[in-house]
């Protein structure tokens, strides 16, 4: 899984499962760094950043972006990247105020958003777009956190890089064919509906922090 700008390589999703569940366990970080393979819990609403490649019926017609309660879909993975025009190298802490994307593992879709209006809440839609992890300027969000890196525990904010809104879910809920999933959008006022924290994944460890054998190995929690 490469954490650079380049061009993101996926895994099959059945090869991808069994990577996660056969790694052997390696010393816990507290950290996100790029590379890592994560879920992302909305606090307020308790669902899992989800997508899948169905389009939205209205708005942009883009790969939908939604809130799930499931914990173990594989579809709520997404991979910690740098932009087009920042390389972020695998295993680096992401720091607090970093520009990041993030790539929806088995779609290779990008985080983006756009002044299309979301299709329940009429909020700033959320997508995913662009294909093998290459889209353009608005796949890009910044990491909002209280200290100098993101760390794991902590309750962050996503704000887009260009429309300056946060991520966030209020409670709106999809019927057919998507029943019971939740609404992302973006909103232009922070509120509790847009802290995120980081749940089940892969987290690549800093070279300085491995073994002489394993210095770009990666730390996982089960899901």
């Amino acid at each position: 899984m490469d954490g650079s700008g380049s061009s993101l390589h996926l895994l099959p999703n059945t090869f991808l499962v069994l990577w996660l569940c056969t790694l052997s366990a390696t010393t816990e970080i507290s950290f996100v760094t790029c590379g890592s393979v994560i879920k992302l819990l909305n606090v307020k609403h308790n669902v899992r950043l989800h997508s899948h490649d169905v389009r939205y019926g209205s708005g942009s017609g883009q790969q939908s972006v939604t809130g799930v309660t499931t914990v173990e879909d594989s579809n709520s993975y997404w991979s910690v990247r740098g932009t087009s025009s920042l390389t972020c190298q695998r295993g680096t802490p992401v720091r607090c105020g970093q520009t990041i994307r993030l790539t929806h593992v088995n779609t290779g879709r990008n985080l983006h958003s756009h002044y299309f209006a979301s299709p329940l809440s009429a909020n700033q839609e959320v997508s995913a777009f662009g294909e093998n992890g290459e889209g353009d300027s608005l796949d890009e969000w910044m990491v909002l956190c209280g200290g100098t890196v993101w760390q794991r525990d902590e309750s962050v904010r996503f704000r887009h890089a260009a429309t300056e809104a946060l991520l966030s879910v209020t409670g709106e809920q999809y019927g057919r064919p998507i029943h019971g999933q939740r609404e992302v959008h973006a909103m232009a006022v922070a509120s509790q509906h847009s802290y995120w924290r980081t749940m089940e994944g892969i987290f690549m460890k800093p070279s300085e922090m491995a073994g002489a054998r394993d210095n770009r190995g990666p730390s996982h929690t089960e899901f």
